[in-house]
C-alpha cells in the first residue's frame, strides 16, 4: 500500500497547525497557513475579481466606499499589520453585497449601495466583512476542511481499511462532518464578524443600530425565497441574526458614544 498521501498530509498537519487569538472575542481558532501566505492569496485573488468584474465609473461611489473603508481601516488595521488597504465598487446593481479578502482588499457591489439607506448601513456591512480578514475566518475554514479531510485518510486507511461498507462509512463521515463541525463554525464565523464588525464600525463614528435595520430589509427581500433550515446553512438565519444583534448594542454602543466624543 503507497502511505505516502497519508504520511504528507499528517506532516502538513503536524507542521502548520496552530492556535490564532480573533480580536476583539479572544476565541481561540485553528489555523494552518501563515499569515503572509494569506495576504498574498487575497492580494491574488483580489486582482482576478477585478479582471473579471465590472468596476464602476462612478465618482460619488467610489468615494464614499474609499471615505467609509478608510474610517474602518484606521480602527481595524491594528488587528490586520501590514495590510495594503484597497476599496473598489463594482458595478452590479443587482447584488447586495460586499466582501473583504486577505490583506485589506475590499470590494463593494452597487447593489448593496442601492439598499443601504445611509453611510452607517454601509459602513456595519464593511465592517463585518473587513471582520472575517481580521478574524481569518477564510484560513480558518480552510484549516477545518483540510483536517476533516485529513481525518476521513487516515480512517480510511487505519479502521476501515478491510471494511466491506468503507464508502458508506466515509460517507457517513463526511455527512457528520459537515453537519456537525463545518456548518455550527461557519456559523459562529458569521455571528463573531457580526460583532468584532460593529465594534469597528462603532470606533469610526458609525451608528452600530444600523446593522439592525439593514439585516430587517435584507430579510425583507429573502421573504418567500426558500431557505435551507438554519442547522443546514452557512449562516444564522435572520431572525436569529437580527436578535443577536439587538443583544449586542449594550455592548456596542459605548464605543460609538466615546467616538462621537
Amino acid at each position: 500500500m503507497n502511505r505516502s498521501p497519508l504520511v504528507l498530509a499528517v506532516v502538513a498537519l503536524a507542521l502548520f497547525a496552530g492556535c490564532y487569538t480573533v480580536p476583539h472575542t479572544g476565541r481561540k481558532s485553528f489555523i494552518m497557513l501563515p499569515a503572509s501566505e494569506e495576504a498574498a492569496m487575497g492580494a491574488t485573488a483580489f486582482l482576478d475579481i477585478k479582471g473579471k468584474e465590472k468596476i464602476s465609473a462612478d465618482p460619488v461611489a467610489n468615494e464614499r466606499v474609499t471615505r467609509i473603508g478608510e474610517r474602518i481601516a484606521a480602527v481595524a488595521g491594528e488587528d490586520l499589520p501590514n495590510a495594503k488597504w484597497e476599496f473598489v465598487v463594482f458595478d452590479a446593481p443587482d447584488t447586495v453585497n460586499a466582501f473583504a479578502l486577505p490583506g485589506g482588499k475590499v470590494g463593494v457591489y452597487t447593489g448593496l449601495l442601492k439598499l443601504a439607506a445611509s453611510d452607517d448601513e454601509i459602513a456595519v456591512v464593511m465592517g463585518h466583512e473587513i471582520a472575517h480578514a481580521t478574524a481569518r475566518h477564510g484560513s480558518e475554514r480552510w484549516s477545518q476542511s483540510a483536517a476533516v479531510a485529513i481525518g476521513g485518510i487516515l480512517l480510511s486507511e487505519t479502521v476501515l481499511k478491510d471494511n466491506k461498507n468503507r464508502e458508506g462509512w466515509l460517507a457517513a463521515y463526511g455527512a457528520g462532518a459537515t453537519v456537525g463541525v463545518l456548518l455550527p463554525y461557519s456559523r459562529l464565523n458569521e455571528s463573531e464578524a457580526d460583532e468584532i464588525g460593529l465594534v469597528y464600525a462603532a470606533r469610526a463614528g458609525y451608528d452600530p443600530r444600523a446593522a439592525i435595520t439593514f439585516w430587517e430589509k435584507m430579510a425583507a427581500e429573502a421573504a418567500g425565497k426558500g431557505k435551507p433550515p438554519e442547522f443546514l446553512s452557512t449562516h444564522p438565519s435572520d431572525e436569529t441574526r437580527i436578535r443577536r444583534l439587538r443583544e449586542m448594542m449594550p455592548k456596542i454602543l459605548p464605543y460609538y458614544e466615546a467616538a462621537k466624543k
